[in-house]
């Protein structure tokens, strides 16, 4: 029985389609994921919602996803490092407003890898991963 009630609502992809996904599609699921599990994270029920944005903006910037992945790099396995690679180098239309292209391009690097990880159901490496970036920023936020 699959764990996660959000990729209920496409059951049709197949691991093959997951594959073919460009690494902006699986940034941007990606985005949703980490932003949820972010929002989750901090969620304290004695903060306005204008101050939880504001603390979710500090780990959810390119600037700090950037770090974040760098920090990652030693423990992810050649498939995970071949996703945020593919994410990294995807051409994009657009520029970063209020961040550095190379952050920018890391950070699409990090969502395309939560991404890939949500769509193949690999919520146990989610969490892990999640768990070391709050190992890193836990208490700096």
């Amino acid at each position: 029985m699959e764990k996660n009630i959000f990729r209920r609502v496409n059951t049709s992809l197949t691991g093959e389609d997951i594959a073919m996904l460009s690494p902006l599609q699986l940034a941007y699921i990606g985005d949703a994921v980490y932003e949820l599990l972010v929002r989750t994270y901090i969620l304290d029920k004695k903060l306005q919602v204008n101050q939880l944005h504001r603390k979710a903006t500090k780990y959810v910037k390119a600037e700090a996803q950037s770090d974040i992945i760098h920090r990652l790099e030693n423990i992810l396995s050649d498939k995970e490092k071949s996703i945020v690679k593919r994410g990294r180098n995807a051409k994009t239309n657009t520029s970063p407003k209020n961040a550095d292209i190379i952050d920018y391009k890391y950070a699409t690097g990090f969502e395309a890898l939560f991404g890939y990880l949500y769509l193949n159901l690999e919520e146990d490496r989610i969490f892990e991963l999640f768990e070391k970036m709050v190992e890193f920023y836990g208490n700096k936020v």
